[in-house]
């Protein structure tokens, strides 16, 4: 008995298929402009212009955002929190706003007072 491993390969010719070497290139190129096209395409980012609210002093309290991500973005802009957006002081501002939502806190490494207003002038301890 012959070894058919080696007779099926003797027999058939080694020449692709006409047309295969198109479809294969073609199917790299396909591949490679569809990589090309989503590299780089993330979420879109929520943009919101926090100058109005920044270096003012007290000018909006919660209620003049329309999303939380548009209060935190003004929170991440101004730590010491002169608006009041964060009143636990845990970082997040206005969390009952709705989404978009920016959930990451903003560090708050100062002193509160009660009611969670910064305090930013240092407390002398009593004498």
């Amino acid at each position: 008995m012959r070894d058919q491993s080696r007779t099926f390969h003797e027999a058939r010719n080694h020449r692709p298929r006409p047309g295969h070497r198109t479809f294969v290139a073609t199917l790299g190129v396909v591949a490679a402009i569809t990589l090309t096209a989503c590299a780089g395409k993330e979420a879109p980012q929520h943009t919101f212009d926090v100058a109005p609210y920044v270096n003012k002093g007290h000018v909006a309290d919660c209620d003049a955002f329309k999303a939380q991500a548009d209060a935190q973005a003004v929170l991440r802009a101004a730590a010491l929190d002169p608006n009041g957006l964060d009143r636990d002081g845990d970082g997040i501002a206005c969390p009952h706003l709705p989404a978009p939502t920016d959930k990451k806190p903003v560090p708050r490494d100062f002193m509160t007072d009660k009611d969670g207003a910064p305090v930013t002038e240092p407390v002398k301890p009593p004498t």
